[in-house]
């Protein structure tokens, strides 16, 4: 029976650890959304300063980002191949949201 109570309190404090983890992690993620608000700013001002599409697109440029932001994730002992993946989906949608404001205002 001792070891059947020792099991509940084991999962109770998972339980307890994993609600504080969560919250952790919605701490975390409003100050990255927060992050990406600062980062659709700067893009929108750069869709207006690009002179064609091909500028918007700058596969070169992404590229550098994507190396940046991979040696970041190195330095940071964390796994560069998540931080890729997030980034790439990132900036497709912002190279969307970057030609839509170029458009508008060429």
């Amino acid at each position: 029976m001792a070891t059947i109570q020792g099991n509940e309190r084991d999962a109770l404090a998972d339980k307890e650890q994993l609600a504080a983890v969560r919250i952790a992690v919605d701490e975390v993620d409003d100050q990255i959304v927060t992050l990406i608000a600062r980062r659709e700013r700067l893009i929108r001002i750069a869709g207006t300063l690009k002179g064609d599409d091909a500028e918007v697109r700058a596969p070169g440029r992404v590229e550098r980002v994507i190396e940046h932001v991979r040696n970041a994730a190195e330095k940071k002992d964390i796994d560069p191949d998540i931080v890729e993946s997030t980034y790439r989906a990132m900036i497709s949608g912002f190279i969307e949201l970057e030609l839509k404001v170029h458009k508008e205002t060429s």
